[in-house]
């Protein structure tokens, strides 16, 4: 039976995939709780035995401290539909970090869905009980609502967001990706090939990630002649005279790759695309871009989590992301 790399430490996920089974029952049987010796066959206790065996497997160690004496479980919450969600889901690898900061934790996970407010949106913070088995929260969602935010701060709840989050009216702690710097870091290769004339076709507003994205690109481009298009419309950038766009996520950047392939455009001969997102997994048009920490960011969300429950102070961290060297940016054609 194939065992995971050694590089990091076997998860609780792991094992149920070894043994075929879901995370629950390992769980139970590694806790023997709940009755679980009549509840699970005695063959599939067996095989989950034997995987942990031959995996090595060790518990992470129970937390100390404050954190000690409560219930163990995080509560991870979601502005958005994330639930369930397959490999080629942009949340799947936020979950896939999280579940595995449990397990360092010593954690177990609950999964909680949102209640729209009278705007429509969804709130995690309302006036009943269902929190109470949560010792604190994990929060995803590109759009939450600041005042849901304030609620759950004003009352006691822990809690980090994932994502940056500066519109709100108190302390919180959150752990984001640094998007300045590393399109800056693009604009500056841009620049450096001869491009002197770019376009960002995105939103540059609403979500915190999408204004981060926006203020690197025009930081990195001061100086140049510059474009803000609509991302409704890739095929605008085709008509604007630019030789490089930088496309706010990597749908957008496959919208202008097709748009010029319809066209009977060379990317990058003819035009230069960055993608300022990347698929949550491999594959699909090798782009020039950044890689956002997805699974970092998951777990550092629950680290910053369990510090908080132990009594810490808030924490504010960003994480850079990765540059991809990918094949859509070159230098600019001399017929623009």
């Amino acid at each position: 039976m194939p065992s995971p790399k050694r590089s990091r430490r076997v998860t609780q996920r792991d094992i149920a995939r070894l043994a075929g089974v879901s995370q629950t029952t390992v769980s139970l049987v590694l806790n023997n709780r709940m009755g679980a010796e009549s509840r699970i066959p005695r063959e599939t206790r067996d095989r989950v035995l034997r995987v942990i065996e031959e995996t090595g497997y060790v518990a992470a160690p129970a937390p100390r401290g404050p954190a000690a004496g409560r219930n163990r479980i995080i509560g991870v919450f979601t502005y958005e539909p994330v639930f369930p969600s397959g490999p080629g889901d942009r949340y799947h690898p936020f979950l896939v970090g999280i579940e595995e900061g449990a397990g360092r934790a010593g954690c177990h996970l609950l999964l909680l869905t949102g209640t729209p407010s009278m705007h429509g949106r969804e709130r995690a913070h309302r006036r009943d009980h269902r929190l109470r088995p949560a010792d604190g929260l994990v929060l995803l969602g590109r759009e939450p609502d600041p005042e849901d935010l304030t609620g759950l701060a004003a009352e006691g709840h822990p809690f980090v967001s994932v994502g940056r989050r500066d519109d709100v009216g108190a302390p919180i702690s959150w752990v984001g990706a640094d998007y300045p710097a590393a399109v800056r870091a693009l604009a500056a290769r841009a620049r450096a090939l001869g491009h002197e004339r770019l376009a960002y076709l995105g939103h540059g507003a609403g979500p915190e990630s999408w204004a981060d994205r926006l203020r690197g690109f025009e930081e990195g481009t001061a100086g140049l002649r510059t474009l803000r298009l609509n991302p409704g419309n890739p095929a605008a950038v085709l008509e604007a005279g630019v030789t490089a766009v930088f496309a706010e996520d990597h749908a957008v950047a496959v919208a202008v790759a097709e748009a010029a392939a319809r066209r009977g455009l060379a990317v990058p001969g003819d035009l230069s695309i960055v993608a300022l997102g990347d698929p949550a997994t491999p594959g699909g048009p090798g782009f020039t871009g950044l890689r956002v920490p997805r699974e970092e960011m998951g777990r550092q969300a629950v680290e910053i989590l369990t510090g908080l429950l132990d009594g810490g102070p808030p924490v504010r961290r960003l994480l850079p992301c990765a540059l991809t060297e990918g094949s859509t940016l070159g230098s600019p054609a001399t017929r623009w």
